[in-house]
């Protein structure tokens, strides 16, 4: 897509980061260097959620990093670089899913296999029944309490999965979510209303009985999710 002169000048006077990827369009290794070191953290954090794997986040991120640097000669500033940078992670979270196959088939084995891990869905599985008890309670003190909200995250569809990050972490608007993610800021109302459903779904015996505050699975996630980092 073409971009017009003055959406790009829009974008290079309001986005430092965009004028920096333009250094790096013209190779200046000390404009990327920067911004591999504004976004690393954020990146990885990211692919901890998106990616397949929790610990392919490193790997992920940097291979987004080198697909930005290999497609530097064909930037246009279109966009606010986090939205455009975003967008390549998201397509190398993809990728790689399809490399290791279906996280959903993934999951559903570590399930048959009885993978009761605390960061493991199957978690929620094996817990709520007792949900109602004083071991439930016990099971979700402390760390474990963050486990089983991230491995409600974690049950969440890889959409759902990134639009939550990218509008909680990134503080992206809705327009901004629907452009990194090709959709429409209606289709992304809907995922984050349905993220919000299906977490407290999968937390509601917990938030039942207390161990986790009604109304606060939201929260939850967050620091859930900022535990991981």
């Amino acid at each position: 897509m073409t971009v017009t002169e003055s959406t790009a000048l829009r974008y290079q006077q309001s986005d430092p980061d965009v004028r920096l990827m333009l250094r790096v369009r013209d190779d200046d290794a000390g404009a990327f260097a920067e911004l591999v070191s504004r976004y690393e953290g954020r990146l990885v954090r990211l692919m901890r959620t998106i990616g397949p794997k929790a610990d392919l986040a490193e790997d992920l991120a940097q291979e987004t990093f080198l697909r930005v640097f290999r497609a530097r000669k064909r930037y246009e500033a279109g966009a606010k670089f986090s939205t455009w940078l975003f967008t390549i992670a998201g397509n190398v979270a993809r990728n790689s899913a399809r490399s290791l196959g279906r996280r959903k088939e993934i999951s559903e084995a570590d399930a048959g296999r009885g993978d009761l891990s605390p960061s493991s869905p199957a978690l929620l599985t094996h817990n709520a029944p007792d949900a109602s008890g004083l071991m439930a309670a016990r099971l979700v003190e402390g760390d474990e309490r963050a486990s089983v909200v991230r491995a409600a995250v974690e049950s969440l569809s890889e959409r759902q999965r990134m639009a939550m990050m990218l509008s909680r972490f990134e503080n992206m608007s809705y327009q901004e979510i629907a452009d990194t993610m090709n959709l429409t800021t209606k289709a992304v109302k809907s995922l984050l209303s349905r993220a919000r459903v299906n977490l407290k779904e999968k937390l509601e015996p917990y938030i039942e009985h207390g161990v986790i505050e009604n109304g606060a699975a939201d929260q939850q996630a967050t620091n859930a999710e900022r535990e991981i980092e």
